[in-house]
């Protein structure tokens, strides 16, 4: 059997250089997973997804309810893996295991046991802002480090994506950030209890998957989960605008944590005094933090980012680190892909046209924040493509039909609604088109972003124009964004 192995430096745990060293030997896999470790191998990065293996990884090749990982198992390879934890003996690299997901699960335990004594470890979630909440803070801590920050990347927050980007810490990370997700009660339970965190951040409440929850008062509950993993005297980070605010902050004294609330109300410990627009664009934060205050500017625009501010300086103070290099980092950064991105786009008549990227998701407490940037978003138009919001069960057609009031707000002159849980807001819109309320405002509904796309092509873009897209994932509008964009 040809076995591959890396060229690397080793140093002490404690050392302070910075030199390379692998993530994984065969033998700590194998150590860590119970597993048997056929070559002697080291490797650079972990993934479950043959699609996004790099040089040097590791392919954990699960069974799922669809998909069997081993059928990937060469495509891996030829993406560059160095080795693979099967269930069944194979021709390269590799640890056996009798299964994989819980030998992920057992190298996520790893992982978390190994780092320093010193390294901080961050929990997020809420129902709105979790993953670019998680990017900010991780911006301000990977900066203040030298680059010795970890994340989960993406919206990596379920049960296989937390342990999967567990597996991923390196033994030398000094702040570990991690975002956790749920669509049932108990998930978070089981997710925190990986993570250990020392701060445990709640961005907001609001009706997402409200459908399997059934209250707004059962989502609170199930984000509160996220204390029962909090390290010995550690931080609870909670908002403090939330109507569930005494309930989170009783779930986290109940689990010995220190509190720390953030936003307008008088009894935030991180508070906003001021939120004014920014000479070079970007709003301009005056926060009160109890024994100082701060100054910094935040570049994503909307009211949603003034308050997620407040949330990233609370954390960052948190785990001691630097709240000059955390305001630096927001005033840098900018929206993700599908998360408040803001291209320039060509338009058929040769001019320039504003694209708000919020294709990946969408509730009813995002939507109206995201329109809102659109209402404040110099434009001769504003055009507004909204696809279905899922998981909203029976409070679907209330809550989509609600919108008309924030579209009206934001000066749509356009909305363009996909998906069958939209003819709630079109029905709606079309109640209104003959008062005051909905005067001059056009819309259309499509089935689909197929139909969409055509839609959008009959109505005409032209320079000038803004256009906001979002919806729920599963709508697909990120195509019509790719379309857009000419990806």
């Amino acid at each position: 059997m040809m076995v591959v192995r890396a060229r690397i430096m080793d140093w002490p745990a404690v050392a302070e250089d910075n030199l390379p060293r692998a993530l994984w030997s065969a033998a700590e896999i194998a150590a860590a997973t119970g597993g048997v470790a056929s070559g002697d191998f080291l490797i650079s990065n972990v993934a479950t997804d043959s699609r996004e293996i790099v040089e040097g990884g590791l392919f954990v090749a699960m069974r799922g309810e669809a998909m069997d990982g081993h059928k990937f198992i060469a495509t891996a390879f030829d993406h560059g893996a160095t080795a693979a934890i099967v269930e069944r003996p194979i021709d390269q690299p590799h640890v056996l295991v009798k299964d994989s997901f819980a030998a992920l699960q057992a190298l996520a335990r790893a992982a978390r046991d190994r780092v320093l004594p010193t390294t901080r470890i961050i929990g997020v979630t809420g129902s709105v802002g979790k993953t670019s909440v998680k990017e900010a803070i991780f911006a301000a801590l990977d900066r203040s480090s030298l680059g010795r920050a970890h994340r989960s990347v993406k919206s990596y927050n379920n049960h296989v994506g937390v342990p999967l980007s567990l597996a991923r810490m390196p033994v030398r990370t000094k702040y570990g950030i991690f975002e956790m997700g749920m669509n049932h009660a108990g998930e978070i339970a089981g997710l925190t209890t990986q993570v250990r965190p020392h701060v445990a951040v709640i961005t907001n409440i609001a009706p997402a998957h409200i459908e399997n929850l059934g209250s707004e008062a059962a989502i609170a509950a199930a984000k509160a989960e996220i204390f029962a993993g909090l390290q010995a005297g550690g931080t609870a980070v909670i908002p403090a605008d939330s109507e569930y605010f005494a309930a989170l902050r009783d779930a986290a004294v109940a689990r010995g944590a220190k509190v720390v609330s953030f936003g307008r109300a008088a009894h935030a410990d991180v508070r906003l005094l001021d939120a004014l627009p920014g000479m070079l664009g970007g709003t301009l934060i005056t926060a009160d933090l109890g024994d100082a205050r701060l100054c910094y500017t935040v570049a994503a625009p909307g009211e949603h980012w003034v308050i997620n501010s407040l949330a990233v300086m609370a954390a960052v103070r948190a785990v001691g680190g630097d709240l000059g290099a955390a305001g630096l980092a927001l005033a840098e950064m900018q929206g993700m892909a599908g998360r408040g991105a803001r291209i320039d786009i060509i338009t058929p008549d040769g001019g320039k046209a504003l694209l708000i990227d919020e294709s990946y998701n969408a509730n009813p407490a995002s939507m109206r924040s995201t329109l809102a940037v659109l209402g404040h978003s110099p434009a001769q138009r504003r055009i507004a493509v909204l696809g279905s919001m899922k998981e909203l069960g029976d409070f679907a057609p209330g809550l989509h039909a609600a919108l008309v009031e924030p579209i009206v707000e934001a000066g749509v002159d356009f909305a363009l609604l996909v998906g069958p849980e939209m003819v709630a807001l079109a029905e709606e819109l079309g109640k209104s088109r003959n008062s005051s309320l909905g005067k001059g405002l056009a819309f259309a509904h499509c089935a689909n972003v197929d139909e969409a796309r055509v839609a959008l092509a009959d109505f005409g873009l032209i320079g000038g124009d803004a256009i906001l897209i979002k919806g729920s994932n599963s709508v697909g509008l990120g195509a019509l964004v790719a379309t857009l964009a000419g990806k």
